[in-house]
C-alpha cells in the first residue's frame, strides 16, 4: 500500500484551485444563510412564540383556549385572559371566570360617552386635578366699540317764523354756549303790522274771539306774552321779532348772516343739549341672545348697566345704560346696532369720540332676558358652572370628565351656557345639563385624560398600566410605578355613593365575603345582593356568580365579618396546597409555617406560587410580586410580621 500510495501522482494544480474556490464560496454562502435565518427568526418571532406556546401548552391550557370560558378582572374589566393562572396586572387580584360573550362592553350610563381608569402614577404624571361642581358668582361681559353721538332728543332746530330781514345776530359763532330764553337773533318783518293792528282793533271793539286769534298768531311768530301785553297797552304796532333759544346747549350750526332776507321756515340755528349723549355700537349676531328680544326703547328697570372708556381719558370710565336695540342687522357687517345712554353733565364726552363699551350681565339679568341665559341653574345670584379648563369641545359634542371614583374618569356629555367670568377674570361655563352640584370634574389635565380614551389598546396598556386583554395566555408586561394608590380615599368615596342605610350596613361588613381581604369600596361602588333573605354586600359584580352558587358559605362569611370574628376556613385549600407544592421542599415548609403574607394578609398560595425574598439576611414569602416593593420599603416592619406569623400569632379578622 505504501508503495502504491507513493507511486500515485499528486492531483493537478488546477483541480486544487477549483476545490479551494468552491470551499470558500460554500463557507460564505453558509454564513449568509445563517444571517438570513437569524433575520427570519427576528421578523417572525411573534408567530414562532405563538406556535410554540400552542404546541407546548398543557391539556388544561388547551382546554381553556378551546372552550367558551374566559377570565377577567372584576375591578378592571378590560383585563381578559384565556387562563386563570395569570393575575390582573393592575391590582394583582385573581381573575374571575365567565362565558365568552358575557364580557361585552357594559353599556355606559346615559350621557356618558367614555370611561377610562388611570393608575395613581399616571394621574400624578399627567398633573390631573379635580374640583367639585359648585355655584359661583359670575357675570357675562360683552365688549364692543362705539362712537359718541348727540342725544337726538336734545337736538333743536331754530327757524324763522315770519318773513323778513335779519336785523341782528346776537349769537354769531358756531359752538357758542346758549341758555334757554337767550336772544339769538332779531328779524324785521312788516307783516307784523297787519296782525298787531287786528289785535288792537279787536281790543277796542271788545271782540274777544278775534283778539285771542291775533294773540295766538303773534305768539306762534315768536312774540312773547309780555311783549304782546306791552303792544296792547301802548297801542303801537311792532315790526321786529326776537328769536330766542329753546334749550340750554351749544350752537352746532349757524345758517344765516346779518342783513339776509328770510322766508317763513328758513333755518337759523341748530342747538344741541350735551348733558346726555348716546354711544352707538355694534354687537355680533352670536351675542344677540344676551340682549332683549324686543327691539324698542327699554324700560328703566330692564336697562342693562354699561361702562365706557375713551382714549381721551385713559384709566377713567363712564357709566350708563343700554337703552335701545335696533330692529335690523347690517347685512354687510353682520352686526346689530345698539344704543347706550350716558350722562355728560360736565361735557367731557364729545360727539365723534370713539369709546370701548363693556356690558356686564349678571345671571339674574340673563335669566330675565331669556335666550342663552334663560336656562341657567341659579342659587340666588350664583350660577352652577365648571372651569374653562374642564371643557373639551370636539365639534360634534362637548365633554367634561367626571371622576366617578378615584382614578376612574367618565366623559360626560354636557350642555353649557355662555362663557362667563368671576371677579378675577377667570373663565367659567355655566352648566345647563349633564352635571349636578358636588360632582368632581377634572379641572387640569382634561385633554390628557381624553387622550387616554382615544389610545389604541396596546398604547393603553403602557399608559394606563393595564392590558388590552387577548388570548394566548401570555402575561402582559406592565409598568408598575412606585406611586401608591390612596385606598382609603377610594373606599370612602365609593361607600359614599350608597344610600345612608346601606352605607351603615356596608361599613359594618367591611370586607367582601367572596374575595378575602378585599375591602368594600376598593373595587368601585359595593354591590348589594340578597342571599337567603339577608342583605350582603360584594366588592364587585364579578363576585355575584359565586354568591349565587354558594349562598350558605357567602352568607356565613358575611355574618362573621359583621360580628368581627375570624372568617371560616378557606374554601380553596386544595388550590393553595397545589400552589405551595410547586416550591422546593425546604421553601414549602417555611411558607406553610409562615402561612400569611405580611403585606396583604392573604394566605400564601391563594394568589399563585408565593414569592421568596431575602430581607435582612432572612427568608420570607409574599403572596405575589406586587407586594415585594412594600417589603423593600419597610423591611423591619415586614420581618416583625413574618416572625409573628411563624410563631402562630395570626391577626384576627
Amino acid at each position: 500500500m505504501s508503495e502504491q500510495a507513493a507511486t500515485t501522482p499528486p492531483p493537478p494544480k488546477r483541480y486544487s484551485a477549483v476545490r479551494q474556490v468552491f470551499l470558500t464560496l460554500f463557507a460564505r454562502l453558509r454564513f449568509v444563510a445563517i444571517l438570513g435565518a437569524i433575520g427570519l427568526v427576528i421578523v417572525k418571532w411573534d408567530l414562532l412564540t405563538a406556535h410554540y406556546e400552542r404546541w407546548t401548552r398543557g391539556p388544561g391550557g388547551g382546554g381553556h383556549a378551546a372552550s367558551d370560558v374566559e377570565f377577567f378582572c372584576p375591578m378592571h374589566p378590560q383585563i381578559v385572559r384565556d387562563t386563570n393562572k395569570d393575575k390582573c396586572p393592575i391590582c394583582f387580584m385573581p381573575l374571575s371566570k365567565r362565558k365568552k360573550g358575557e364580557g361585552a362592553d357594559i353599556p355606559l350610563p346615559p350621557g356618558v360617552v367614555a370611561r377610562v381608569q388611570l393608575s395613581p402614577y399616571r394621574v400624578v404624571l399627567a398633573g390631573v386635578k379635580t374640583a367639585p361642581v359648585t355655584y359661583l358668582p359670575l357675570s357675562k361681559e360683552l365688549t364692543t366699540v362705539g362712537t359718541v353721538e348727540f342725544d337726538e332728543r336734545g337736538l333743536k332746530h331754530v327757524a324763522a317764523r315770519v318773513k323778513g330781514r335779519i336785523e341782528k345776530l346776537s349769537v354769531n359763532q358756531t359752538g357758542q354756549m346758549v341758555h334757554k330764553g337767550n336772544e339769538l337773533a332779531t328779524v324785521y318783518s312788516p307783516d307784523l303790522v297787519v296782525t298787531v293792528q287786528n289785535l288792537l282793533d279787536a281790543r277796542r271793539s271788545g271782540n274777544k274771539e278775534l283778539e285771542a286769534i291775533a294773540r295766538d298768531r303773534l305768539v306762534l311768530w315768536g312774540i312773547e306774552a309780555d311783549q304782546v301785553e306791552q303792544i296792547v297797552k301802548t297801542g303801537k304796532p311792532t315790526t321786529q321779532v326776537t328769536v330766542r333759544s329753546p334749550i340750554d346747549g351749544h350752537v352746532i350750526r349757524k345758517y344765516q348772516t346779518e342783513g339776509r332776507y328770510v322766508d317763513e321756515g328758513t333755518p337759523l340755528y341748530d342747538v344741541a343739549d350735551l348733558t346726555s349723549v348716546w354711544i352707538q355700537a355694534q354687537v355680533y349676531e352670536e351675542d344677540l341672545s344676551f340682549l332683549p328680544a324686543e327691539s324698542h326703547e327699554l324700560k328703566p328697570e330692564d336697562r342693562l348697566p354699561v361702562t365706557a372708556a375713551t382714549r381721551a381719558y385713559p384709566g377713567e370710565t363712564f357709566s350708563g345704560n343700554l337703552s335701545f336695540v335696533y330692529p335690523h342687522v347690517d347685512q354687510e357687517t353682520r352686526t346689530l346696532t345698539v344704543r347706550f345712554e350716558l350722562k355728560n353733565s360736565d361735557g367731557r364726552l364729545k360727539p365723534g369720540m370713539t369709546a370701548t363699551v363693556r356690558l356686564s350681565l349678571q345671571p339674574d339679568k340673563l335669566v330675565r332676558v331669556g335666550g342663552a341665559g334663560g336656562r341657567l341653574k341659579l342659587d340666588g345670584k350664583k350660577v352652577l358652572a365648571v372651569p374653562e379648563g374642564s371643557v373639551i369641545d370636539t365639534g360634534a359634542l362637548t365633554l367634561v370628565y367626571r371622576e366617578e371614583s378615584p382614578g376612574v374618569f367618565e366623559g360626560v356629555k354636557v350642555e353649557l351656557g355662555p362663557r362667563m367670568a368671576d371677579s378675577n377674570g377667570v373663565t367659567y361655563f355655566p352648566v345647563l345639563s349633564g352635571l349636578e352640584p358636588g360632582q368632581a370634574v377634572v379641572t387640569t389635565g382634561s385633554f390628557l385624560v381624553d387622550a387616554e380614551t382615544r389610545l389604541n389598546p396596546a398604547a393603553g396598556s403602557i399608559y394606563v398600566g393595564g392590558s388590552s386583554g387577548g388570548g394566548g395566555g401570555k402575561p402582559a408586561s406592565t409598568v408598575r410605578p412606585s406611586t401608591p394608590e390612596d385606598t382609603e380615599r377610594t373606599v370612602r368615596e365609593n361607600l359614599s355613593k350608597l344610600p345612608p342605610e346601606d352605607r351603615v350596613l356596608a361599613e359594618a361588613q367591611r370586607e367582601c365575603p367572596v374575595l378575602p381581604g378585599s375591602a368594600l369600596g376598593s373595587m368601585g361602588k359595593p354591590v348589594k345582593v340578597t342571599v337567603n333573605g339577608k342583605t350582603v354586600f360584594l366588592c364587585c359584580p364579578g363576585c355575584n356568580e359565586t354568591a349565587t352558587a354558594e349562598p350558605d358559605k357567602v352568607l356565613a362569611k358575611a355574618q362573621a365579618l359583621k360580628a368581627g370574628v375570624a372568617e371560616p376556613a378557606d374554601t380553596n385549600e386544595s388550590e393553595i396546597r397545589a400552589e405551595l407544592a410547586k416550591l422546593s421542599g425546604p421553601d414549602r415548609k417555611l411558607a406553610e409555617k409562615q402561612r400569611l403574607c405580611p403585606v396583604s394578609g392573604e394566605r400564601l398560595g391563594s394568589m399563585g406560587v408565593p414569592v421568596k425574598l431575602t430581607v435582612g439576611g432572612k427568608e420570607a414569602f409574599v403572596c405575589c410580586k406586587g407586594c415585594t416593593k412594600s417589603v423593600e420599603a419597610k423591611p423591619q416592619e415586614m420581618l416583625g410580621k413574618v416572625r409573628l406569623f411563624t410563631e402562630g400569632k395570626y391577626p384576627k379578622k
